[in-house]
């Protein structure tokens, strides 16, 4: 079985055209009334579909870029039919995200490191749907056949320690905890430990949200990387930042305030299913030049989807 590869494409395709149904909706009604009354795509058109990027969440941006290649085209084709746009759209923003690509992106897994547990520390604010993120990855890597530990690292609310318990449990994995207000740093460190006395393939540790100051943030996410290394020297291997893409353009905020505060080295953006703003992740996507590792498409303990970018364009534009 290859990584993931826990259920079937067609339930997975079915999984992602809906969780991603009421911002297909929102786009293809925006763009129906960009081009009424036009039959061909004119400056009034691009003025229009530029319009309908910006309030689907899209970005600035990543809208002016799109809008830049689709004023190529227009200008190669000389007479480009409105009921071409969609398809132009689908390809010209494809095109734009398989260019953001990184390297070695495709064929990624998580893998021992010199014999050593692959660590992942998990980042973002409270609400963003980290703890859920955790235990559904928790679940995907056990269905793989990997061993994983998780640090609750979150120290500061009971709460998210109880609820990482539960998802911990669902998902198979074992979970190492300290009292509520214990060192976040100190149960890092003791997760490792643990994780690698056992033998463990993965190790996934969650950190508090609940700072709003970045330099409070950075010295926090600063102690407990040091700490990890004191176990596994190339500790951690992903930072994972967990967005809530029902936020919209808010996710845009909470990216660059964690990017500046850490290395972030991956992206899962969540609560897909839930809002019209999933073109969100088109922008984020280009903005930061991060990998979408995944996407949350729905509340079940396997909607937690590797992001496809091609699928991704081709269920938000596809017919």
């Amino acid at each position: 079985m290859g990584l993931f590869n826990i259920f079937s494409k067609k339930e997975h395709k079915e999984d992602l055209d809906k969780g991603l149904e009421k911002t297909k909706e929102g786009v293809f009604s925006k763009l129906a009334r960009a081009v009424a009354g036009k039959s061909k795509v004119d400056e009034e058109v691009l003025d229009n579909l530029e319009e309908v990027l910006i309030t689907s969440d899209v970005g600035v941006d990543t809208t002016v870029r799109i809008i830049e290649r689709i004023e190529k085209r227009v200008a190669e084709d000389k007479y480009m039919n409105t009921a071409e746009l969609n398809r132009i759209l689908r390809t010209e923003i494809t095109a734009l995200l398989e260019e953001n690509k990184s390297a070695g992106e495709e064929n990624f897994s998580y893998e021992k490191r010199n014999g050593m547990p692959y660590v992942v520390m998990v980042v973002g604010v409270n609400g963003a749907g980290k703890t859920t993120t955790i235990g559904k990855l928790a679940s995907k890597l056990k269905n793989d056949g990997k061993k994983v530990y998780i640090g609750a690292a979150d120290t500061f609310r009971a709460a998210a320690i109880d609820q990482l318990a539960v998802w911990a449990e669902r998902a198979g994995g074992t979970m190492i905890r300290q009292d509520m207000g214990s060192d976040p740093a100190s149960v890092a460190f003791d997760t490792l430990r643990s994780a690698v006395a056992n033998d463990a393939d993965v190790v996934l540790i969650d950190t508090a949200g609940r700072l709003h100051n970045k330099i409070g943030l950075m010295n926090e996410l600063t102690k407990i990387r040091n700490v990890m290394t004191k176990v596994i020297p190339d500790a951690p291997h992903e930072v994972m930042l967990v967005l809530d893409g029902s936020t919209g353009q808010n996710a845009f905020e909470q990216a660059k305030q964690f990017t500046q505060a850490t290395r972030v080295t991956a992206l899962a953006i969540t609560k897909l299913d839930g809002t019209a703003k999933g073109g969100v992740v088109i922008g984020i996507s280009d903005q930061f030049k991060i990998p979408v590792r995944y996407i949350g498409v729905g509340e079940g303990i396997d909607q937690l989807q590797v992001f496809d970018r091609r699928e991704f364009v081709d269920s938000l534009f596809g017919e």
